[in-house]
């Protein structure tokens, strides 16, 4: 039984655009220590082997201080690791995998054609992207034998076709006959797949960089033997994003609701909240300024609707009256168009400061 760690999709050096740039800097910081996560990770487990399955780097652009955290944390990892570059890190000769000096311990494919390396008790399988896109499935033609050894391959690619990154079809993961197939591109975790014989997975970024990436995030821990594999999550982030939605309606106020649904803790999350319900008026900038503090990083959108008893004026003969009428026709013509709900609300609250006047 060979005890393997798989990771993937670290994008180190991200930009992090939807951050303030000081943010921004202090994340790219915080994604190199997640090198040093994982190098403890595998030691605790101590594993036989590591298979990082590409984008560990964001770009061909990388900062030196990452290119050498990333080189530190390897060579303090006690057993050999596999790297197949993706399409956002490929391998060229202008590349960091070819211009660093990278620990004997590292091994990095660095050819369009599948490589095997021969290891006591397993052989590992690998290609590396060599440009941006590739057409042509990583798996084409690898059939291992049947030959009693454990088949693993590290690879960067997409499972589904019609796509120009890796497209692997599931035929193609039956007809390899690997025991386990470690996948990196798509940055949600897939959970432990097989397709005739062959196990595979993905494990998903191991830290989340917007809110397309919600939730825990890390790698996998696979215990693996000719025909049999398992496979644990193992949460790596500092950080999560998350989006939380909380209905305002009531008469508690719309602080008191919010803090109703909030999780325990809260300073390591990225949050985007998202207020619906009914509610007169919502005083954001109070908000923001109360809770921002409690997160490490918040943005509130008001999403609330004006109460019906507000609504109800519309019948009165004034001007009051005759605006709320025409935001009514407005917003049950175009339901989810926030920007109506908005303008009622400022409206009528020009108009009422205006009438007290």
């Amino acid at each position: 039984m060979l005890k393997i760690i798989h990771g993937a999709d670290f994008h180190l050096d991200s930009p992090f655009a939807g951050l303030r740039p000081e943010q921004a800097a202090q994340r790219r910081r915080e994604q190199r220590e997640l090198l040093d996560r994982l190098a403890a990770l595998a030691r605790e487990k101590q594993a036989d082997l590591v298979l990082l399955a590409g984008d560990l780097l964001d770009s061909e652009r990388v900062y030196r201080e990452t290119a050498q955290a990333l080189r530190a944390a390897l060579a303090s990892i006690p057993c050999p690791v596999f790297i197949a570059p993706g399409n956002h890190d490929f391998y060229s000769r202008q590349s960091v995998w070819a211009t660093l000096d990278w620990p004997d311990n590292v091994h990095i494919f660095s050819s369009g054609a599948l490589e095997q390396v021969e290891l006591p008790d397993c052989t590992v399988w690998g290609r590396a992207f060599t440009d941006p896109h590739q057409a042509s499935s990583p798996l084409d033609g690898l059939a291992v034998p049947e030959d009693g050894r454990l088949h693993l391959a590290c690879l960067h690619g997409c499972v589904g076709q019609g796509n120009d990154y890796g497209p692997i079809a599931p035929e193609d993961i039956s007809a390899s006959g690997l025991d386990y197939l470690a996948l990196g591109h798509v940055h949600q975790g897939s959970g432990l797949q097989k397709e005739g014989r062959t196990y595979w997975a993905y494990p998903g970024c191991p830290e989340g960089r917007g809110f397309d990436e919600l939730g825990e995030k890390g790698v996998l821990y696979v215990e693996a033997e000719p025909g049999r594999a398992t496979a644990q999550f193992v949460p790596l982030a500092k950080l999560r994003y998350e989006v939380i939605t909380a209905d305002v309606t009531g008469p508690l106020g719309a602080l008191s609701e919010i803090l109703e649904i909030l999780p325990g803790r809260t300073s390591d999350l990225i949050c985007r909240l998202i207020l619906t319900g009914e509610s007169e008026a919502v005083d954001l900038a109070n908000l923001e300024q109360t809770l921002a503090p409690e997160f490490y990083g918040l943005t509130i959108i008001d999403r609330t609707r004006l109460p019906q008893d507000l609504w109800a004026r519309r019948e009165e003969d004034a001007l009051t009256g005759l605006f709320l009428q025409t935001m009514w026709d407005k917003c049950q013509a175009e339901p989810d168009n926030q920007l109506y709900q908005l303008a009622a609300r400022y409206g009528l609250a020009a108009l009422e400061g205006g009438d007290g006047a």
